[in-house]
Order: structure tokens, then sequence, then C-alpha cells
């Protein structure tokens, strides 16, 4: 990598509701940062956040999962949040971001893991746990999938994508909050922008819908692919918890639930009132479903061993 940029810590001042401290991990020449909040000696609970977010997204969710005896941990992707961010479109891939969480995990070395996953977040950490199993307890899905590019996709994401790439104004806490059904404060929308103090600092968050496989000759067809193949065997306990108010993802909770094994008989939910970041809608709600399924799903011994 010709060249990185680091957002500077004094951006991420006085950030609302979020006093949690980062902690780092080197990756490839990238320093990945996560929060790691709770008991250190209790099985890890990942929080993966995607476009164009950060790891602020999950901070109406972190204490519930704390409180419930839970290890919390929220890392935020290369290119977003305190992450450091390549400079240089050519750098980023979808195959990179796997490659790079996938180091991130291995490094910290995150065993009997409970994935909660949503938009990119689920892109990647789905093909994690698909490539790792035997690091994976359990997952809970939100508002995500796994494209292979054999099924068109939603207008909303066509436009989407289409604004991403060529619209000037790419106001990232403005974005978020148009995706939420209850709005966000002038602070929090600013907590979101926290990361990007220039355009040039907004790569990652410019390419990311197009890197979502929407066609068919796509370069992750075949990855994807691959990865379901492991999830139509997985046994181990799989979750959905999709909103009634995300015009991208709607709906798609049924194919995991018809496809996959271990979400035979879970406590599958629609979360109401809730729009594409349902962590900021319902991020308490989400969270006590999960501490539930946790609770009630119990890991050991089988769903630690290597079999999906």
């Amino acid at each position: 990598m010709a060249q990185v940029l680091r957002t500077p810590e004094q951006r991420f001042a006085g950030i609302p509701g979020f006093p949690y401290r980062p902690r780092w991990t080197e990756v490839g020449g990238l320093r990945i940062a996560h929060v790691d909040e709770g008991p250190s000696n209790a099985d890890p609970v990942l929080l993966l956040h995607g476009e164009p977010t950060w790891s602020f997204l999950y901070r109406k969710m972190i204490p519930v999962l704390v409180a419930a005896g839970h290890r919390v941990i929220a890392p935020d992707l290369v290119g977003f949040g305190r992450s450091d961010k390549p400079a240089e479109a050519a750098d980023y891939s979808y195959l990179n971001h796997v490659k790079w969480m996938s180091a991130w995990l291995e490094a910290n070395d995150l065993r009997h893991v409970t994935l909660f996953c949503q938009d990119w977040g689920s892109l990647i950490g789905l093909r994690m746990a698909a490539d790792m199993p035997e690091r994976f307890a359990r997952i809970v899905l939100g508002n995500g999938g796994l494209p292979t590019g054999a099924t068109p996709m939603p207008p909303a994401f066509r436009v989407w994508r289409a604004f991403s790439r060529w619209s000037p104004w790419f106001p990232i806490g403005r974005i978020v909050n148009a995706g939420c059904v209850t709005k966000l404060s002038e602070a929090e929308i600013a907590a979101y922008d926290a990361p990007f103090p220039e355009t040039r600092y907004k790569i990652a968050a410019r390419l990311f819908p197009g890197f979502v496989p929407a066609s068919p000759d796509d370069p992750e067809r075949s990855n994807n692919e691959r990865a379901w193949e492991t999830f139509e065997q997985w046994k181990k306990p799989f979750l959905t918890l999709f909103s009634s108010r995300d015009p991208i993802t709607r709906g798609g909770e049924r194919m995991w639930q018809e496809r996959v094994p271990g979400a035979k008989g879970q406590p599958h939910a629609i979360v109401r009132g809730a729009g594409h970041f349902l962590q900021e809608d319902k991020g308490a709600q989400i969270a006590e479903a999960m501490a539930r399924f946790i609770r009630d799903t119990p890991s050991a011994p089988a769903a630690h061993d290597a079999t999906p």
C-alpha cells in the first residue's frame, strides 16, 4: 500500500454514548481498531458493522450484552471508524476485507464466538464463519446476507449503488440517518461523520456498494457459493432478526431459515419499527433477544468443534 490514512484521534473526542477506548491489532501493515468490553474470560460476542458505519453503531447493544455477562467485541472495518484507511481505491476489494478481518480474528485468537452481523458486516462475517467454523458457536443475522449475483438486486439497492458511485455529495451521517426510522440527533450524525474528516477518507464507503455481488460474473460469486455450501450443512444455532422497514433486505431472512439446518426451530423475529440500521432503531431489543438466544442455545460441547 502506497499510503494509509489514519483519522486523528481528536475527531472522536466527545462522541455521545460511546465511552469505550479503542484497542489495536496490526494486520498486514494496517492498524485495525476494536472495542472490547465485559469479562475477559467470557465467550465473545462479535458485532460486525457494515456500510457506511463504524462500531459506534453498537453503542445501544454493548451495555445490554455486557450486563448479561458477555464479553463484547466490536471492530471497525478497514476504511471505517478508527481503523486505518488505505488511500488508493485499488487497495480495496471484497476479498481483501475478508482477508483483513479473518487475520484480525486469528490475531486476537477469538473462539466460541457468537457473531452478530448486518449489512456489509454479514458479507464479510459470514465468509469468516464459513472459512473458520471451528471458531464460531452461533450466528445472529440482521438485515444482511451473502449474495452470489444469481438473483436480481432490489431497486433500492441499485439506486444506492448509483448514488454512492456518482453523487458529488456523500454525507455519511445523513446517509445513516436516512436508513433509520428513529431519526438521529445532530451529535449522532456528527459521530458517524467523525471518521471521515476529508473526502479522501471516504474511499471504502464509496466503493463498498459496488463490491456487492450483483451479477453472475462477479469475481466473488464462487467464494460466496462455497460459503453457502457450508451454511447448508450448518447445524450450530442460527438466528435471523430482520427489520420490517428495510427496503433492501426485507424478506431476505426466509432463505436462511429454509436453507440452514441450525436455523430450524429458532426464535426468529421480525423487528417492527426498524429500518436498515436496526441497531439504531431497536438496539436494546436486539441485544436482549441475543442474550436470550445465547442463554437458550448452550454451545458446549457440539458447537465448539470444527463441524459446521
